[in-house]
């Protein structure tokens, strides 16, 4: 069996997972506050996701690039 090939396909897997499963705590997170603090607009519910996609962006970059 060719197991790279396997590893390859479970490494972005993960890192698809961890994006979606993040994005959705953030936008929970957000919502929750704006409901909390009663804010008229969702700040938070935009800026929160928007900070974790920068972050994963940064870090996929990083991990994906091969020196």
């Amino acid at each position: 069996m060719n197991f790279k090939k396997y590893n390859i396909f479970i490494r972005y897997a993960n890192m698809a997972t961890q994006l979606f499963v993040g994005l959705g705590i953030t936008l929970w997170l957000g919502k929750w506050l704006d409901e909390k603090l009663a804010r008229e607009k969702p700040l938070l519910t935009w800026i929160f996701p928007m900070f974790y996609l920068i972050g994963y962006l940064v870090k996929l970059i990083k991990d994906t690039n091969k020196k």
